[in-house]
């Protein structure tokens, strides 16, 4: 379980998440400090409230908008209304590797792509 942008999530590897807004660029990656638990069924790690050394790492895949909600207020005897429209932005993230305390993140391994343009040239 991850915090970020004041919300907590319950993340896994390879899931797609959206999280507030991140300043980051698409394909790019990003750690997320704030773990406040570390579980796979057998064993639980919860931090107090972290958990000391743990972190997550995700690849950035998207960034957006959320399709727009109306805001409308009226004041029934003041003959007044309002109304606005909010479009929420959001990055939407593939969480890649879950990092215990000391533990080292996995290379990255290169795509296919890239496997068969290398072993083309050799």
């Amino acid at each position: 379980m991850i915090k970020t942008g004041g919300k907590q999530y319950t993340v896994a590897a390879d899931d797609l998440l959206k999280v507030e807004k991140l300043d980051a660029e698409a394909g790019s990656t990003v750690t997320f400090g704030e773990v406040l638990m570390i579980g796979n069924g057998a064993e639980t790690t919860v931090g107090a409230p972290l958990v000391e050394g743990a972190s997550v790492t995700a690849e950035v895949v998207d960034q957006g908008r959320t399709r727009k909600i109306i805001v409308f207020k009226k004041r029934r005897r003041q003959n007044s209304r309002r109304r606005n429209g909010h479009r929420q932005a959001y990055t939407l993230v593939k969480i890649t590797d879950i990092l215990a305390a000391g533990a080292k993140p996995a290379k990255k391994r290169a795509s296919k792509k890239a496997e068969t343009e290398e072993a083309a040239g050799e």
